[in-house]
């Protein structure tokens, strides 16, 4: 490498670092919840990248909290041991066998694997389950389904899938004390000690309630919630994503994302981020820079509604 060369990559680096200063400075001591899926979940370069990114967090005084998914690779064992996979309104319907399986693949193999990632990048993770301490109670998730043929509503039992009901924050608070960087399962446990898979949208979406989080991020494998003509929103209001699903702007697999997110900033946390998670060091660019990789809602009025 040439002098002029090595300077200016030099010059960049220096350049990138600074700009950063400034959301480093404002986020110390905050709580970051993010949900780890899709894409970034199974791609080795996407993988390495997000780790480094959870540990760079850390070390510059910010406080990731990790909530993963694993639905494909719950699928994946399922079909290697001959079980079906059946799904009402995009939810897995959860029989005994189907729990074991799930709480298999997410309470051991999925999550050891991203707290090895952490750990490989330098930081110091903390594998958890909502069972372990009994710190997300849940119960289970009622179904309904009514057709204009029917006078009231079909209740459609689909197994050990569960809603949250609370969330033991002390838990939390005991690792993030600690200096470990929590990664969480999204297993719930009911009042007789049965076993809940909850979808991890939603249990992130409440531990950043719980936690009082300066953000919620929800890693996607889109570039965010898209316009009628395909360009990204963000700087969204919480009133006007309402308005959104109103005009039927958002649907499909987007609504239950937007959803959540909605909730989480309604219920205080100052901004909800839906991002593309295909994108090298996606969690990052949404924190320490001002260009993003997908749709921020908050309380705020909308600032800009463009691609991002």
């Amino acid at each position: 490498m040439s002098p002029s060369h090595s300077s200016s990559s030099a010059r960049t680096a220096a350049q990138v670092i600074s700009r950063a200063l400034p959301y480093i400075q404002r986020f110390a001591g905050k709580t970051v919840v993010v949900k780890y899926g899709g894409n970034a979940m199974v791609d080795d370069g996407l993988q390495a990248s997000f780790a480094r990114d959870i540990v760079l967090m850390k070390a510059v005084g910010l406080n990731p909290v990790v909530v993963h998914g694993g639905g494909p690779q719950i699928g994946d064992l399922l079909e290697r041991l001959g079980i079906d996979s059946n799904f009402v309104d995009g939810m897995r319907v959860t029989d005994s066998r189907t729990m074991d399986v799930v709480e298999m693949v997410l309470g051991a193999t999925v999550n050891k694997q991203i707290v090895n990632l952490i750990s490989s990048a330098g930081g110091k993770a903390f594998g958890i389950t909502g069972k372990d301490g009994q710190f997300i109670r849940a119960k289970k998730l009622i179904v309904s389904k009514k057709t204009a043929a029917m006078s009231v509503p079909e209740i459609v039992d689909i197994g050990h899938v569960g809603e949250v009901e609370a969330i033991d924050k002390s838990v939390i608070d005991m690792l993030v004390d600690g200096g470990f960087i929590p990664v969480i399962a999204p297993i719930g446990v009911g009042s007789n000690g049965e076993s809940y898979n909850i979808n991890a949208d939603l249990v992130a979406g409440k531990m950043a309630e719980v936690l009082g989080a300066e953000k919620l991020i929800l890693l996607t494998n889109v570039a965010g919630l898209l316009d009628q003509n395909g360009q990204t929103l963000t700087g969204l209001s919480a009133k006007r994503v309402d308005q959104l699903i109103a005009e039927g702007v958002v649907h499909g697999g987007m609504l239950p994302k937007i959803r959540c997110a909605l909730e989480a900033v309604k219920s205080g946390v100052p901004s909800a981020h839906i991002i593309d998670g295909r994108v090298d060091h996606a969690v990052m660019l949404e924190i320490f820079t001002d260009e993003g990789v997908g749709t921020l809602i908050s309380n705020q009025h909308d600032t800009h509604m463009g691609i991002c």
